[in-house]
């Protein structure tokens, strides 16, 4: 903040903000303990936690050796990438406030004529700043999903010891425990943002740029490994053990039933948790950029602080809504419409103060305080509305659910084909609720300014404080999801604890565990429609920041802005809209393989004798299985992200580049929406016929050819909403940053020269090793390996 001139409002008003960052952690370590004081249950629920625990941790483990030689390699890529440009003006300008000791106005002046010597200065400053930004953003990115991921562990057999008990204990474990990993989310999330402007000030989005590329590329990872892990198990452990088996879900003696339940813990915690950070990370980075560009136009630093102010009032509002949340009385409690008044809770109070802020802090701005005010105020409606969404086309409850459980009565082809129709739906109301959204910040900015440049930044910044307002609720969010394979696990760990047990008791914790574990699908559906929300929003902020800091390197670049009449930026387009689901293709691929696999292993051991109690199951050969599909896909699925729009951009310059941004972004939010909100519904169908009364001879529950039909429904959705359905998020947010950061070596380097077309070169063997080694099998010598 060095030569800002702040006033002492906005001072106190920052150190506040990381003072609320802090207490959001501290309140995470509050419920830590909490959870950590609840009974564990009796040994044999200890023993198959240990085993969830010890498989999850070993995975973790696996995923950060596999990765973190790219990240090395991205954090000298990343210092580098500064040295190929000329400095921003706002990182000389920076630099003149900060070592030189001008105001912000005399520094204007100073950056013009700062010395070349200087300008190195510059460069270095920077580029160490980007890359410390990006481990720290990609550390706290793995804080979040490993740490959240333990905490999530902790809680699931402490739900299923409470399940005894009461089902408001059941509800309050499994909601506090999720919400540890969302005020992480939160804390860190603000704490890193708010430390980098402190440090940067005007700057800021230079560093901020590796920050948010860091968090988002661990999300990747995350994203990817746990999905394909998680669904590998899962869908290898249905199909042989309800379908062909007719053993129920999480039957302690189907061998693939461990690595199902640890799935739920890398995949839907640490995965769906690093998700929502570099989401919340990237709304930051563009809305600061945005108001960056604001402030060189209008000389008002509010449009810089006002996005921290809204994230630190969105923290303190999350922690009373998550600290309401109680489960009901165990008659006829409803734990999802508790979990939802918390989250109108938590929106109402932060509204409320986010009106309080404009009115008082925001007069002076142009167009005036509730201009900022009101698209703030929409992302979280947005947030409402996506949530409302998903919840109708997933929810129990809806008639879309409703139709696709009556499909089953004619088997699995017309269960199929029901669910696919509600997930294309879904993906088109999703969109048209997001694009009222850009059309409101039109709106709500049109004629502030005469000048079309300036009037497309600030409705940009306008798209930029509907992501911060869409995600100010994360500690909710990320609870809400992290509830889902809290109940899920939870389950598992009881099924397989109390299989022989047939006491009221046992039968009272089993129905309340039902219940919760149902609930938890669709929060974790909701929560997935949200992600895919945010990210879009985040994407569109993106590329609006992508064209504002490609117009300051060159102002002719784009000076007609991105035409899709150009036969080179259709072509970009085209692309762009192509990979999303060149992605999703290998990551489905990846499931479908490793399933066969473990398939053949869990047949394998059944004709051993392991139903009939010959011999034990072998837990661990599905868990290597899962392991080594989800390690063979993280870096190959990543560089796809990563060298593609480096590809397109060196090759077809810069305006086809946008054209790939918009392409990506369009298509990837269509399929995102239509994978998850598929998968969720058919999970949802396959939990109601479960619920109906055991009568095969009627076609009715457990069993019946009915129950089969959506299983295979619900198996088929699988890897669509929990693998790659979620991971396209990061994805396109990866591409955008990707395209963020070498948008301007691109203007500067248009004639390539035999250098450029050298490295281009590289970066296509780089593509094309990437894609044959997600085609490449997991390796057949795994399955069968335990005889």
């Amino acid at each position: 903040m060095f030569g800002l001139g702040l006033e002492p409002f906005e001072l106190v008003a920052i150190w506040s903000v990381l003072a609320v960052a802090i207490l959001g952690l501290l309140y995470a370590i509050f419920l830590r303990a909490q959870i950590l004081r609840e009974d564990k249950g009796d040994a044999k629920m200890q023993e198959i936690w240990n085993a969830i625990r010890e498989g999850a941790d070993a995975y973790l483990r696996r995923q950060l050796r596999s990765i973190l030689p790219l990240i090395l390699i991205l954090t000298v890529a990343l210092f580098a990438s500064v040295f190929i440009v000329k400095p921003t003006p706002e990182a000389s300008e920076w630099y003149c406030m900060a070592l030189k000791g001008t105001t912000y106005k005399a520094s204007l002046e100073c950056a013009e004529h700062l010395s070349a010597g200087e300008l190195q200065q510059v460069r270095w400053i920077i580029g160490i700043g980007r890359a410390v930004a990006f481990a720290m953003g990609a550390g706290f990115s793995l804080m979040v999903g490993q740490i959240g991921m333990r905490m999530a562990v902790q809680g699931n057999v402490r739900v299923t010891a409470a399940s005894r008990r009461s089902f408001s204990d059941s509800v309050r474990i499994a909601y506090r425990a999720g919400t540890i990993t969302g005020m992480l989310t939160d804390g860190l999330g603000l704490f890193g943002g708010t430390v980098i402007f402190v440090i940067f000030g005007v700057a800021a989005p230079d560093a901020l740029l590796g920050f948010g590329f860091g968090g988002t590329l661990i999300a990747l990872f995350m994203r990817v490994g746990g999905g394909i892990y998680t669904k590998a198990a899962d869908v290898g452990a249905d199909l042989v053990g309800k379908v062909e088996a007719g053993i129920p879900e999480d039957d302690p003696r189907n061998p693939a039933v461990v690595a199902d339940l640890v799935g739920d813990n890398v995949g839907d915690c640490a995965g769906m948790a690093a998700d929502i950070f570099e989401s919340y990370e990237v709304t930051i980075v563009s809305s600061l950029i945005l108001g960056v560009a604001l402030t060189a136009l209008t000389g008002h630093l509010e449009w810089i602080i006002y996005p921290l102010l809204v994230r630190g009032i969105g923290v303190l509002a999350s922690i009373f809504g998550t600290y309401i949340v109680k489960g009901g009385p165990d008659e006829g409690g409803d734990a999802m419409k508790s979990i939802f008044s918390g989250f109108l809770f938590s929106a109402a109070i932060s509204t409320v103060m986010f009106g309080l802020v404009a009115f008082f802090y925001m007069q002076d701005v142009n167009g005036g305080w509730w201009r900022p005010f009101l698209t703030t105020t929409v992302g979280v409606l947005l947030a409402i509305l996506i949530d409302r969404l998903t919840d109708y086309f997933t929810g129990s409850h809806g008639a879309p659910v409703q139709e696709i459980k009556k499909s089953a009565d004619t088997g699995p082809a017309t269960l199929i084909l029901s669910g696919t129709s509600v997930g294309f739906e879904s993906s088109v109301w999703a969109i048209v609720v997001i694009a009222a959204t850009i059309f409101a910040s039109i709106l709500t900015y049109g004629g502030v300014s005469a000048d079309p440049v300036e009037q497309f930044i600030y409705v940009l910044y306008g798209v930029a404080m509907a992501g911060i307002g869409m995600l100010t609720l994360t500690g909710n969010n990320v609870a809400m999801d992290s509830f889902g394979p809290i109940s899920d696990n939870a389950a598992g760990i009881g099924e397989m604890a109390w299989n022989e047990l047939e006491d009221e008791e046992t039968k009272k914790a089993q129905k309340i565990m039902a219940d919760l574990d149902a609930v938890g699908n669709t929060t974790k559906a909701i929560t997935k429609g949200i992600a895919i929300g945010s990210a879009v929003i985040a994407a569109v902020s993106l590329f609006g920041s992508f064209i504002t800091d490609v117009g300051r390197v060159d102002p002719t670049a784009l000076q007609y802005g991105i035409r899709v009449s150009m036969p080179k930026v259709f072509v970009g387009m085209l692309i762009g809209g192509a990979i999303p689901w060149l992605f999703s293709s290998f990551a489905i691929q990846a499931v479908s393989r490793a399933a066969s696999l473990i398939i053949e292993e869990v047949r394998r051991q059944f004709k051993l004798g392991v139903l009939e109690g010959k011999v034990k199951p072998d837990y661990r050969q599905a868990v290597t299985i899962s392991t080594e599909a989800a390690q063979k896909e993280l870096v190959p699925l990543a560089l796809i992200g990563v060298l593609s729009p480096i590809i397109v951009g060196l090759v077809l310059q810069v305006e086809a580049l946008g054209g790939f941004l918009a392409g990506i972004i369009l298509s990837g939010q269509l399929l995102a929406v239509y994978l998850n909100n598929a998968g969720g519904a058919w999970d949802n169908a396959k939990k109601m016929i479960e619920d109906e009364p055991q009568d095969p001879a009627n076609n009715l529950g457990k069993g019946s050819e009915r129950h089969k039909a959506s299983v295979v429904g619900d198996t088929v959705g699988d890897p669509f909403k929990d693998t790659a359905g979620p991971a396209l998020n990061p994805m396109i947010k990866v591409v955008n940053l990707v395209a963020l950061i070498v948008a301007p070596i691109v203007v500067t380097y248009k004639d390539l020269g035999w250098g450029g077309w050298l490295a281009i070169l590289v970066l296509l063997a780089g593509l094309v090793w990437a894609i044959m080694q997600s085609k490449k099998p997991v390796p057949e010598t795994l399955a069968g390996s335990g005889d």
